[in-house]
C-alpha cells in the first residue's frame, strides 16, 4: 500500500495540476527535437522531480517507469572504495553525486565518463542520446562542478544532463550558462488546497475546507509535505473535522524539544545533550541546513528585537560554514554554544535591569 504522495504523482505533463505554462514549455522542448542540458531549480516540494520524470516519459514513453536500482563501486586515487546507488531505466540513469561527500569529483569524472562512453542505447528509442539526471547539484564541491562542466562539453553529442537543485546560487556560472534554466516555483496555498481536495475525493474522504486551508498554511507551500499531512490527519481521525489538530513530523517535534532544552539551561552538560540529539537527527537523514533552519525558527521566538538580529547573523555565519566544511555537526554545535552564550547574557542583563528598577522603587 503506497502513500498518497506516490499514488497520485502525475506521470504525464498534461496531467500536472499547476504551472501549466511550464508544462507547455517542456512539451515544446521535447517536440522540437533539439533537447539541451536542463537545470531544474526551485524550493523543496515544488514538483521538480515530478516534472523531470514527466518530461522523460514524454520523450521515451512508459519505458522510463520500469526502474531498477543498481550499485556502482568506484575506487578513488587514494584506494578508497565508494559505493554509489543509481536508479536506472533503459533510457536514463539517475543518481546523487553529492552522496560521495568530498569524493564527488571522482564520481562525476568516472561515472559520467563510463555512462557516456559505454552505456548502450536502447535500439527502440527515437533519441540519439542518453539522459543522466543529477540530484542536489548545488551541494557539489567546486572541483566536482568544474569536472561536470568539462564532461558536459566533451560528451554533449551523445549525452544530455538534467540537473536538479533547490537554488542556483551555489552552482557555478559555467554550468548555468550551458543549461536551459527551468524554474519551478512553489505552488500557492490555493493550488495546494485544490490538490488536497482532489486526492481526498479520489480516496472517498471528505476534507473540510477549513482543515485544507490550515494544512496548506502549515505546509510552507511544500506540496509533498501537505499530502503527507492530510494523510496523517486521515489516519488520526475519520471522518476528519475542521477543528482537528494537524500532526507534525516526528523530526520537527524533536527539533522543537531540542530548542526547549537550549532555552531551559545554558551549560556544557546541556550542550553535550543537544549535540547527541543533533546526531540523532542527522542519523535519520535530516539535512544539516534543515536542522539549522528549524532550530533557528524556534530559538528566535524567545528573543527580543535586538537579540533576534544578532542570532540570525550568527546562524547565517555558521550555516555558511556548514557548506564550506565537511563535518556539519561541528558548526551546528558551535552555533548552539554561541546562542547559549548570547541568551545567558540576555537573561543576566534582563535580571540586572529588573533589580535596578526594584531599587528605584
Amino acid at each position: 500500500m503506497s502513500l498518497w504522495v506516490d499514488k497520485y504523482r502525475p506521470t504525464q505533463l498534461h496531467k500536472l495540476d499547476y504551472h501549466h505554462a511550464l508544462s507547455s514549455q517542456l512539451k515544446r522542448l521535447v517536440d522540437s527535437g533539439d533537447f539541451p542540458h536542463l537545470l531544474f531549480f526551485g524550493p523543496s516540494g515544488a514538483g521538480k522531480k515530478t516534472r523531470i520524470m514527466c518530461t522523460l516519459r514524454e520523450m521515451y514513453g512508459v519505458g522510463v517507469e520500469r526502474l531498477r536500482i543498481e550499485n556502482i563501486n568506484i575506487q578513488t586515487p587514494s584506494n578508497k572504495k565508494i559505493e554509489l546507488t543509481t536508479i536506472n531505466s533503459n533510457h536514463h540513469i539517475e543518481f546523487n553525486p553529492s552522496d560521495a561527500g568530498i569524493y564527488d569529483r571522482v564520481v562525476v569524472q568516472e561515472v559520467l565518463k563510463n555512462i557516456a562512453q559505454m552505456h548502450t542505447l536502447d535500439t527502440g528509442s527515437q533519441r540519439g542520446f542518453k539522459v543522466v539526471v543529477l540530484n542536489e547539484v548545488d551541494k557539489l564541491t567546486r572541483e566536482a562542478q568544474h569536472s561536470l562542466r568539462r564532461t558536459m562539453e566533451k560528451y554533449s553529442s551523445n549525452c544530455r544532463l538534467i540537473l536538479c537543485c533547490n537554488s542556483t546560487g551555489k552552482v557555478i556560472s559555467p554550468i548555468r550558462s550551458r543549461c536551459l534554466g527551468i524554474r519551478v516555483p512553489a505552488p500557492s496555498h490555493e493550488e495546494i488546497s485544490r490538490i488536497l481536495h482532489y486526492v481526498c475525493k479520489k480516496e472517498g474522504v471528505v476534507l473540510p475546507t477549513e482543515l485544507s486551508g490550515r494544512i496548506a498554511e502549515m505546509s510552507r507551500r511544500n506540496l509533498r509535505r501537505a499530502l503527507l499531512m492530510v494523510e496523517a490527519c486521515r489516519v488520526q481521525q475519520h471522518p476528519m473535522s475542521p477543528e482537528q489538530s494537524i500532526p507534525l513530523p516526528d523530526w520537527e517535534q524533536y527539533i522543537k524539544q531540542t530548542a526547549d532544552l537550549i532555552l531551559m539551561e545554558q551549560s556544557p552538560k546541556q550542550l553535550l545533550e543537544v549535540r547527541s540529539r543533533v546526531y540523532e537527527l542527522m542519523a535519520h537523514v535530516i539535512p544539516a541546513d534543515v536542522i539549522m533552519k528549524y532550530l533557528l525558527e524556534e530559538l528566535v521566538k524567545s528573543c527580543d528585537g535586538s537579540m533576534k538580529a544578532e542570532v540570525i547573523t550568527a546562524a547565517a555565519e555558521f550555516e555558511h560554514r556548514i557548506h564550506l566544511g565537511s563535518k556539519p555537526i561541528f558548526h551546528i554545535e558551535a552555533f548552539v554554544a554561541k546562542f547559549m552564550s548570547m541568551y545567558k547574557r540576555f537573561l543576566e542583563e534582563g535580571l540586572g535591569n529588573l533589580q535596578d528598577i526594584e531599587m528605584d522603587f
